[in-house]
């Protein structure tokens, strides 16, 4: 999707320019913008983001899941993950993310991912929430004295709502409408944050994400890219199996 720093890297590793003036660009560039006190991507803005309590993102465990990533041999460890309890201050609500990075920046972007992606997920879970004539009243009244991420919230909504179909409503539990539509919203903003930054380049870089919201008996899970959700339950014999819950996106896929 993009990159970016965040606490545990606070400078970009090189990667491959477009062209020579650019890389020449970025050169004289890279000292002001990076290592600017007033960069919106200082590490110090984004230490509150980890100490939100019941949110685990290192190799650890807790009452409801384990975390554990590995370093490989082929250089820089590009996985970022997260579990989060009590999601949006909801007590029988936990949010887990797993987000592979590739790409020179590709670990800025999994962690950029990783701690932003989940709180647009849940201010666009509260505006749904909220109704059609509240998002209506919104867009109206304070459009005007939005900032452009608020803004952005809103273009999403109208842009990804067209294509949740209406005949799932019935067929699914009402989180399942709700939270499609809020995926689908903090996805896009998500990926629009990325590509419009300026000290951003996402061509060459960018992340899977696979995200899922578990609140009560219900499992919903968002998808990006080709990491993968899977559960494990028992057969008859109460063998353990595993069952794949995602379909890998690659620009392959059919449609």
């Amino acid at each position: 999707m993009g990159s970016c720093l965040s606490a545990e890297s606070r400078s970009p590793r090189p990667g491959s320019p477009s062209s020579p003036h650019l890389a020449n660009m970025k050169r004289r560039n890279s000292r002001k913008v990076l290592g600017s006190r007033n960069s919106s991507f200082d590490y110090r803005k984004e230490e509150p983001l980890h100490r939100i309590p019941g949110r685990l993102f290192l190799n650890g465990y807790n009452d409801v899941a384990s975390l554990f990533t590995q370093q490989g041999k082929k250089g820089t460890n590009q996985d970022a993950m997260i579990i989060w309890e009590n999601f949006g201050s909801r007590t029988d609500t936990v949010f887990c993310g797993v987000f592979d990075g590739h790409g020179p920046y590709g670990h800025m972007v999994a962690k950029r991912v990783r701690d932003h992606l989940p709180l647009k997920l849940n201010a666009h879970w509260e505006v749904s929430k909220s109704g059609e004539d509240a998002l209506r009243e919104i867009n109206l009244n304070t459009a005007g004295s939005m900032n452009s991420e608020q803004t952005s919230f809103l273009t999403a909504d109208e842009e990804s709502r067209a294509s949740v179909d209406l005949e799932e409503t019935e067929k699914y539990p009402e989180i399942f409408q709700t939270l499609k539509e809020s995926f689908l919203k903090a996805f896009k903003v998500m990926d629009r944050d990325l590509r419009t930054h300026a000290s951003i380049d996402c061509f060459c870089s960018g992340t899977t994400a696979v995200t899922l919201v578990k609140q009560g008996p219900h499992i919903v899970i968002g998808n990006v890219g080709d990491s993968r959700a899977v559960l494990g339950t028992r057969d008859k014999d109460n063998s353990l199996i595993a069952v794949q819950l995602t379909v890998d996106l690659k620009p392959n896929l059919p449609g």
